[in-house]
């Protein structure tokens, strides 16, 4: 299995202000990740069986170029 492509996002003070009121609003912690290499376009129908296969996985998939 390869690495994670992800990392921790830079967020500017707007940006944590709202993440910060999103936590508070959902009563939990949140991360903001930010993709390292070139998200892939995919089709609405690539979409599906990408969302399919998280529910039966039930993970959650990122689909990137490979680079």
């Amino acid at each position: 299995m390869t690495g994670t492509r992800m990392k921790v996002a830079k967020l500017d003070e707007a940006q944590l202000t709202r993440v910060k009121a999103l936590e508070k609003k959902l009563g939990c912690c949140v991360v903001a990740l930010e993709p390292e290499y070139k998200l892939a376009l995919l089709t609405p129908a690539q979409i599906k069986q990408l969302t399919s296969a998280e529910k039966h996985l039930g993970v959650v998939l990122v689909a990137y170029e490979a680079g």
